[in-house]
């Protein structure tokens, strides 16, 4: 039988990024070896899901490239791949250990339960609990059931141990007198996680396990449980977690939204979102997938780099094209110790991946960007596209996000130009920089062509026939027309803008600074 992964989020909440490396790892372990990757949808927890959560996952994936084989909008043949709608199954399977001797009725109540552990406590002892009704027999505990029905325990078996031959970890173990018999099924008949995620497994056929090592210590009941139904056991694999930049404190929603520097929030406010959204809006908070998509990252590069969080293909590859990655990866490979997230290499190579996409791809990839701001419409003409075009070459390998078009290309596509005041002081008000504009003006009227390679030959030869240095003339000359200290190339910027919009430009900044 082929390899079927799976991966099983809850409708709680945007992906997170150490979720999605664990996808990551399913979804190329079943690629890899021409299995299945099976989404399954963890709906069972009524006081957390939330039903518009599902939509922004599915389209998580989607963006990610991570298409699945079965699950939601897929189906399948070992559906319903919807917890919440498995409820019958949970039940039979729940029956089944009942019928079996392996699970009894357990009819104590909160307060007795709870009784019982402050005992334990105060005996200072590993509180485990043990139901009244663990040695009845089968027949009877199904007769009590079914007379009144309540909670169902799972008989953990006792003086044995717990093996799980991890293919991350290693074989680890867990003696079961250490284990307490769990809950499988509340009195008002729902499932506990920790059973209906083996009986789910079962139903789908899963053959590999691969989740986060948090889920380890549940792992040594699920075993119980798979033996208990006569299941084979799925190998499993348990993955590090993902920790914060520099940190040994595992990747938080709270924490991450440290790295909203006041770049960031300036770019996420010139797309549209106010400082309250931005504080507050799980898809603008660096720890989930939905930040980076916003932000205008190449899912490319997102996906190398959480494919890289953990695991790695040799010793020094950074870079790692997703075919290259799918051919390569094992789980040998995956490292047995956290990784770290770090936002300024993922910036890097998405940087490196923005390098090699067209310019065609890459002005359709600024194009959301710049409506959202304001600076195109909806629909733009062949000229707005080739002066988009000529922005994006001209900012070359500065564009690392789509995003990034609009600190660049702000000042070329506004109908008037917004001068930084500290620019101004700076540059324009500096002695002799007015006369140089005034001197410079004729010059730029009269230039023939008026495109890069010429005004960068005017400039210069205007500097020498003047006594001045070129730096003298670029520093005014750039505030004068663009409004800022930085940006891209002077003389692309003078061409981009046009003869006619550079002079009067020139003319508008020289009242300024003369007020």
């Amino acid at each position: 039988m082929s390899i079927r992964a799976r991966f099983a989020p809850s409708p709680t909440g945007y992906l997170h990024i150490g979720g999605v490396r664990t996808a990551l790892f399913n979804w190329l372990l079943a690629r890899q070896t021409g299995g299945q990757f099976i989404l399954r949808i963890d709906d069972t927890d009524n006081e957390r899901n939330r039903s518009e959560a599902l939509q922004p996952i599915l389209d998580g994936f989607r963006w990610l490239g991570l298409t699945w084989d079965e699950g939601p909008e897929v189906g399948g043949p070992y559906g319903p791949y919807y917890q919440s709608q498995r409820g019958d199954r949970y039940h039979a399977a729940a029956m089944k250990l009942l019928e079996t001797g392996h699970a009894y009725p357990d009819y104590l109540t909160r307060e007795q339960l709870d009784a019982e552990k402050k005992a334990a406590d105060a005996a200072k002892v590993a509180y485990v609990h043990r139901g009244p009704h663990r040695d009845t027999p089968a027949d009877e505990c199904v007769r009590l059931f079914q007379d009144k029905p309540t909670t169902l325990r799972f008989k953990m078996p006792l003086a044995q141990e717990s093996v799980v031959a991890d293919l991350i970890c290693g074989e680890c173990r867990q003696r079961t007198d250490l284990l307490g018999d769990p809950v499988i099924l509340r009195a008002d008949g729902r499932a506990l996680y920790n059973f209906a995620t083996v009986v789910d497994d079962i139903d789908l056929k899963i053959t590999h396990v691969i989740r986060a090592r948090e889920h380890l210590p549940n792992t040594y009941s699920q075993v119980q449980f798979y033996l208990a139904l006569g299941a084979p056991l799925p190998q499993f694999a348990h993955v590090p977690v993902v920790n914060e930049p520099n940190s040994k404190k595992k990747l938080s929603k709270r924490d991450m939204a440290k790295f909203l520097t006041a770049e960031i929030r300036q770019k996420l406010k010139t797309i549209g979102w106010t400082d309250a959204e931005i504080d507050s809006r799980d898809d603008l908070n660096p720890a989930t997938v939905a930040y980076y998509r916003e932000m205008g990252y190449l899912p490319a590069a997102v996906v190398n780099y959480l494919g890289r969080l953990g695991w790695s293909m040799d010793d020094h590859s950074e870079y790692i094209p997703l075919p290259q990655m799918i051919e390569r990866f094992t789980l040998d490979r995956v490292n047995d110790s956290p990784a770290s997230f770090d936002p300024n290499k993922l910036y890097w190579l998405a940087g490196e991946y923005m390098k090699l996409l067209p310019i065609p791809e890459k002005v359709d990839g600024c194009l959301p960007f710049l409506r959202r701001a304001g600076l195109i419409g909806e629909t733009i003409t062949d000229a707005e596209r080739a002066k988009i075009e000529a922005i994006v070459v001209a900012a070359g390998d500065r564009i690392k996000l789509f995003s990034d078009i609009l600190p660049y290309g702000a000042t070329f596509l506004r109908p008037e130009v917004i001068y930084e005041t500290k620019a101004v002081e700076k540059r324009l008000k500096k002695p002799g920089a007015l006369d140089i504009l005034r001197n410079f003006l004729p010059a730029l009227e009269a230039c023939e062509s008026f495109d890069a390679p010429a005004l960068d030959k005017l400039l210069h030869d205007f500097a020498t026939n003047n006594g001045l240095k070129p730096g003298d003339m670029v520093h005014p000359v750039r505030v004068a027309t663009t409004g800022v200290e930085v940006g891209v190339g002077l003389f692309d910027a003078l061409a981009i803008l046009g003869r006619e919009t550079v002079v009067r430009r020139i003319h508008q900044a020289i009242a300024l600074a003369s007020a």
